[in-house]
């Protein structure tokens, strides 16, 4: 499934906007009914209001009908992998369990594998609300 999330992934990328900053960030994420969903970075001149890669394919998954995610990949114009940002850890950590695996790369083709828990340890989650 990856070289496929890697290609939906970089398609995105491309269409990203960030005349900002520059830097185009492309996601993809696998549903738990097995549908891809992608989502690239938006920004705003207000800054900090525009969103993340990761929360737009959350955001496309959810009104796909899924409430679940089994698969993350997040590709960037960078020279390592970049992983989620805080934010959108918490996000990820929402939709996905502990073990769901996020594959960050680069367009040069590295690639960084970890899971939900491995870059959220210690995520808050609806359980802490519980009475």
């Amino acid at each position: 499934m990856s070289d496929n999330l890697r290609q939906l992934a970089e398609a995105v990328r491309a269409r990203a906007y960030a005349p900002y900053s520059g830097f185009q960030v492309g996601a993809a994420i696998v549903g738990a009914s097995g549908t891809t969903y992608v989502g690239c970075n938006v920004e705003n001149a207000a800054y900090p209001e525009g969103t993340c890669a990761e929360a737009g394919a959350i955001a496309a998954m959810i009104a796909g009908g899924d409430t679940r995610l089994t698969e993350v990949y997040v590709i960037a114009g960078s020279a390592h992998p970049v992983p989620p940002c805080g934010g959108c850890r918490q996000k990820l950590a929402e939709f996905g369990n502990g073990e769901v695996p996020v594959t960050m790369a680069t367009m040069d083709g590295a690639e960084q594998r970890m899971t939900i828990a491995d870059l959220l340890p210690g995520a808050f989650d609806a359980a802490f609300m519980e009475g």
